[in-house]
């Protein structure tokens, strides 16, 4: 039968004849399209859509899906507009055909971008209906299924994207047959000889293994008929690419990896997946942390199951999965189970919400990447996800990938709440922000208004969505504040050389832009903040003739607030708080550092007008300052818990304590949380009326 005929026969199964005669007329108007076209396998151009049509038509998708699969590469490689299909098929497979054709009419620099910005458009396109990557993932499925015409370089590319991108997106949606024909290609192209040696050493060991699969299923199925269940087992063969990885990840042997068998488990409700399991657990002994509940926190993707690992005869590994007939519909089809099998099952509609909520987190990855390799490696990150489920303080689940840290759950959360992260509690106890998650962890994110992203946090942040939000904060809002720093340093040497900021003419700043190689004004203004740029220099480059400064303008120090951002940092070395006389150091990529006068680092620095800058603190300073001190007390019992006690009095807290012991007496390092000189002096004050306190100093080395 011509392939035309087995999609019309196939799809009319389930489909109305009108809607197959839709199909027809999208078959004669996509063929006249292609007239002409041959594959690079020599077959005719239409074929590819056909095969494409009929992967989704096994999946029962919905008319336009088909007619769009029948007509996805019409405008990208014939000269019909997408205003034509619209006038003939509809806007809805107008659009579907849109999302799924590449940008070819736009040239980019390298073939890096072009592809970046072809998954982005895609994607984009996905977010508004999840039947364009359908089509793309059947697109991509049917082009490695003939991938053997290609040249062996093209053959590796195009597999190592399948693996790196398709492969996962599938795995995201559910689609898990799509999902695993994908890598066994993805792998079989771009491990060719790894693959042939693979393949060889399985069909030589599958002839070991049969009787082994088949005393175990007996054992499992005479156990579940004794407990009076009706189900369905059977063994799982590992897929070549799983074992593969496996042997990668875990570096183990071929034959170590073969020892573990897989054995499915299907019920007919959720009550009897939890009795199975106990009765497995009654036939073979479990092993310890391999127990995995995914019927009541779901996978991301909608995936349920019990898994088990047992100990089997011989002491070999046994892995099970268990789960209804509905979770096994879900598990193989994902979010296509929606068209497969129509149900009114909450489950689809669960299945469906999880989706939409992956695709907005997308929609929020692309609006924090300025560029489409910045959002393609942000994909990357989140197309591998973990299994790790956490709780925020009012008890809602939150799903995230291993590794993921406090920074990521907080932005997890909202990007207001990561923007503005300071501190963390896990399980009721401070933690630090770069502490990872477990599953099970309960997490509160303790935040501040002054607080901002730190840069240091894109070294250890898991998810796509923290790090498109932080360099976005970093990119645009740390711009901003570098051009207000730089032109506050500017003011004050201008004024220090007595001419007036006011009276610098734009034919001034233009010719200093284009002499100094910058792209703008702007940009010059946030290198000074920064200290690529001396503040003192580009005042003296300002060379046209200037009016003197009135009277009133007189060279002062920079106001210094704390809420600067990341232009403005205040030194560890000797931590700097309201009250303290104080002097500002340019330091190149960094910004503006905040010393106190009497600081050892000011002292061994060579002093110059281009290294430093007279600063004041400003008024109505809001936010609190860190400070240390070490307190000597007598080595006696109780005297750490009077000492935190009196602090706390004071409306101080502590941010870290070190504690050494001498013999009769103990030094106890605190950085403390102040608000200024006075808030330190009262500390101090209340921690002298502790008889057993010696000695109170402040550290600034």
């Amino acid at each position: 039968m011509p392939e035309a005929e087995q999609l019309f026969f196939e799809t009319s199964q389930y489909l109305k004849p009108e809607d197959i005669a839709l199909l027809k007329n999208a078959y004669t108007f996509g063929q006249g399209a292609h007239s002409g076209q041959f594959r690079k396998s020599g077959e005719p151009y239409i074929s590819h859509p056909l095969a494409v049509a009929r992967i989704l038509g096994t999946l029962h998708l919905d008319v336009p899906t088909l007619t769009a699969a029948l007509l996805h590469d019409v405008v990208e490689d014939t000269d019909i507009s997408k205003a034509e299909i619209s006038e003939r098929f509809g806007e809805p497979v107008a659009e579907l055909v849109d999302g799924v054709s590449k940008l070819a009419k736009i040239k980019f620099q390298t073939q890096e971008d072009a592809q970046a910005e072809n998954f982005r458009k895609m994607l984009l396109a996905m977010a508004r209906d999840v039947r364009v990557i359908l089509i793309k993932l059947a697109d991509r499925l049917h082009n490695m299924r003939t991938l053997e015409v290609m040249l062996p370089e093209k053959q590796r590319s195009i597999a190592r994207e399948t693996l790196e991108i398709y492969a996962p997106i599938a795995h995201r949606l559910g689609l898990n047959n799509i999902y695993q024909e994908l890598q066994e290609l993805g792998f079989r192209y771009s491990h060719p000889m790894r693959y042939k040696v693979l393949v060889k050493a399985t069909k030589a060991a599958r002839g070991n293994r049969r009787e082994v699969v088949g005393k175990i299923l007996e054992s499992i199925n005479q156990k579940l008929r004794e407990a009076g269940l009706d189900a369905e087992v059977t063994g799982r063969e590992k897929h070549l690419y799983s074992i593969y990885a496996k042997m990668q990840d875990k570096h183990l042997s071929f034959s170590e990896v073969l020892d573990i068998y897989g054995f499915r488990v299907i019920v007919k409700d959720i009550t009897a997946c939890y009795v199975a399991l106990g009765v497995l657990h009654g036939l073979y002994k479990p092993i310890p942390g391999k127990f995995k509940d995914y019927i009541a926190i779901p996978k991301n993707n909608g995936y349920q199951s019990l898994h088990s690992t047992l100990v089997g005869p011989f002491g070999l590994p046994i892995e099970v999965q268990i789960r209804t007939a509905e979770m096994h519909r879900i598990a193989e089809n994902g979010v296509a189970s929606h068209w497969l099998y129509k149900s009114s099952d909450n489950d689809f509609d669960d299945l469906h919400l999880k989706t939409s909520q992956w695709l907005q987190s997308l929609l929020d990855t692309l609006s924090g990447s300025t560029d489409s390799l910045e959002f393609l490696e942000h994909l990357k990150i989140d197309l591998f996800p973990g299994d790790v489920y956490v709780f925020t303080p009012q008890g809602k689940i939150l799903t995230l990938p291993r590794g993921s840290t406090a920074v990521d759950f907080a932005y997890a959360v909202h990007s207001d709440v990561g923007n503005c992260c300071v501190a963390a509690k896990i399980n009721g106890e401070n933690a630090p922000l770069r502490s990872i998650l477990k599953s099970g962890d309960r997490v509160e994110i303790v935040t501040a208004p002054y607080a901002r992203p730190n840069p240091a946090w894109l070294g250890y942040v898991a998810t796509g969505r923290a790090r498109s939000h932080i360099r976005y904060f970093l990119k645009n809002i740390q711009f901003d504040e570098s051009v207000k720093l730089g032109e506050r340093m500017l003011n004050q040497a201008l004024l220090s050389f007595n001419m007036n900021p006011d009276l610098i003419t734009e034919a001034q700043w233009e010719k200093l832009v284009r002499d100094s190689g910058v792209k703008s004004k702007q940009t010059l203004l946030a290198e000074m903040a920064l200290g690529k740029q001396f503040p003192a220099v580009v005042a003296k480059r300002l060379t046209m003739p200037l009016e003197s400064v009135s009277n009133e303008q007189v060279a002062g120090p920079i106001p210094i607030l704390g809420t600067e951002g990341l232009t403005v940092q205040f030194a560890k070395c000797c931590r700097p708080i309201p009250g303290d006389h104080i002097i500002g150091m340019i330091k190149k990529d960094h910004g503006l550092i905040i010393h106190t006068h009497d600081c050892p680092v000011v002292a061994n620095s060579q002093k110059s007008a281009e290294n430093f800058l007279d600063v004041a603190w400003g008024k109505d300073i809001s936010r609190t300052f860190e400070v240390c001190i070490r307190v000597t007390g007598e080595n006696k019992q109780g005297v750490l818990a009077r000492v935190a006690a009196e602090i706390a009095k004071a409306e101080s807290n502590i941010d870290d304590i070190a504690m050494e012991t001498d013999g009769d007496y103990t030094r106890m390092h605190f950085i403390l949380q102040v608000n200024n000189r006075q808030h330190l002096a009262q500390i101090i004050r209340g921690l002298r009326q502790i008889k057993d306190v010696a000695k109170i100093s402040r550290i600034k080395d």
